[in-house]
């Protein structure tokens, strides 16, 4: 029986520490977006740069920015509906490459954005920062 509980703590314990959580600090999201923008942009006058605009990207399809040019592989998840949820938002922001990789069952996807964010806390806080230039789902809307 001591086993089982063992097993049964460290299986809990590990989906604690492996699962992200995200609730970031928009705030903070701000500070770490500084390292974004050599590429990337936000707000109303945003415009597309090395990388596309970031306004409104949690919730939208993924590769869909009008007037963007896509590299192939993120174009080939995009054209399979994937969504920028938070989840997979801060899956690709921890390496791109790898997330396109797994995402299309493909060892040769690339990605043409390189830079990766390794830091749990700032993925999260950047997460909860572009929400904030993202439309209101209807169900955060019917909490409000």
């Amino acid at each position: 029986m001591t086993q089982r509980l063992l097993a049964a703590a460290f299986v809990t314990a590990t989906a604690f520490v492996t699962t992200p959580v995200f609730a970031g600090d928009a705030a903070k999201g701000e500070a770490v977006f500084k390292k974004c923008m050599a590429c990337h942009m936000v707000g109303p006058d945003a415009k597309n740069k090395v990388g596309p605009i970031l306004t409104g990207i949690v919730g939208s399809q993924i590769a869909s920015v009008e007037g963007y040019k896509y590299g192939k592989s993120i174009v080939a998840l995009g054209e399979t509906g994937a969504v920028w949820s938070e989840e997979e938002l801060f899956e690709w922001l921890a390496d791109p490459k790898k997330y396109l990789r797994a995402k299309l069952d493909d060892k040769k996807a690339k990605s043409k954005m390189s830079f990766k964010l390794k830091k749990e806390d700032d993925r999260n806080d950047l997460i909860a920062y572009l929400a904030t230039f993202s439309p209101k789902s209807e169900e955060t809307e019917a909490a409000d």
